[in-house]
């Protein structure tokens, strides 16, 4: 039987001059899509992870999958002008 990803829960986190967090992944989501409006970097870690200038680079406008534990948050920092990151978990 092949696997078929679903698309699940969608958020929106306003990427900025300072860190900002989403909500917790669902307990069933082992995966999830991001994609930026404008260049972000980003950070995933249980509790509220914090993004700084040395988190990972995400580029405007491209997709990445990205490996998530249950409960855990993405926190996004603008690279150099504001934007939206967004975030659908995979089941």
């Amino acid at each position: 039987m092949r696997y078929e990803p679903r698309l699940g829960a969608a958020q929106e986190v306003a990427t900025g001059a300072a860190s900002a967090a989403s909500a917790p992944f669902g307990a069933q989501t082992r995966r999830i899509r991001v994609a930026a409006t404008a260049a972000c970097r980003i950070a995933i870690g249980d509790g509220t992870p914090v993004a700084t200038a040395t988190s990972a680079y995400l580029p405007a406008d491209r997709a990445e999958y990205l490996e998530v534990t249950p409960g855990q948050r993405i926190a996004a920092i603008q690279e150099s002008a504001a934007g939206k990151l967004s975030v659908v978990e995979i089941a």
